[in-house]
Formats: structure tokens, sequence, C-alpha cells
């Protein structure tokens, strides 16, 4: 994982994450959990999307700061930030894509990684406060 003041647990660090976009309305919020893939970059892929570029910028903002409040780290890289089409921010061990709608049905991320346990933010919540 990136730069932390201290060790925190990866779950919870999604936890952080999908706090964040909720705090903006990201919609269909899911996580992937690609821990048993040997091939994957990152343990998971959290994938949203908003109905708009300012929609969209506002929500990976919002993940930034959220992230960057309660643990101290920050993206070790943030990609497509200028179009707000499909903003990547890598965490390294989290990564989070944040897309407009018909971008995210026309790459279908989940599809491509349709083996890996695919869980709904309902489903996801743990307690961090």
């Amino acid at each position: 994982m990136t730069q932390f003041k201290e060790k925190i647990d990866t779950e919870i660090f999604v936890n952080y994450i999908i706090e964040g976009i909720e705090e903006k309305k990201g919609l269909e919020i899911v996580c992937l959990d690609l821990s048993k893939f040997n091939i994957a970059i990152c343990d998971y892929f959290i994938i949203c999307h908003g109905t708009s570029r300012t929609h969209v910028g506002a929500i990976a903002e919002s993940v930034e700061e959220f992230v960057k409040k309660h643990t101290g780290c920050f993206p070790s890289r943030r990609e497509g930030v200028t179009n707000a089409e499909w903003i990547l921010l890598d965490y390294l061990d989290v990564v989070v894509h944040v897309f407009q709608e018909e971008v995210r049905d026309h790459y279908k991320l989940e599809d491509l990684w349709a083996d890996a346990p695919f869980k709904n933010i309902e489903t996801f919540n743990i307690k961090t406060t």
C-alpha cells in the first residue's frame, strides 16, 4: 500500500474509499476482490460512475480528500482527470475507477474480471468510525 502514517487494514482502506464515493452520491458502487488472482496488479478494484464530467470529477476529489483525511495517503497515480470520462486513482493495493455511465457500460470492467468475487456496496460496509 502507499505511504501510511500507520499500517491500515486494506478492507478498512477500501471502506474509506467507498465513503468518499458515497459523499458525492457515486452510483452503482462495486468492489471486485482480486487478491486471489496471481496476475492481478492490485487486491481490489472499486468501480462506480457519475452522471457528468463534473460529477465524476467531484467523486474522485472526494475519494482523495476522504482517504487523505483518514490515512494521510495520496494516490500513487491519477489518470483521466482532465477529461473526467474515466478517472483512475491508484493506491497500489486498491485501484479506484470512476466512470461516466456510458464509458463504464462500454468498457465493462466487471465483465473482464467476472471470476472475481463481486461485492455491492451494501454487502461490503465495514464501520470505520
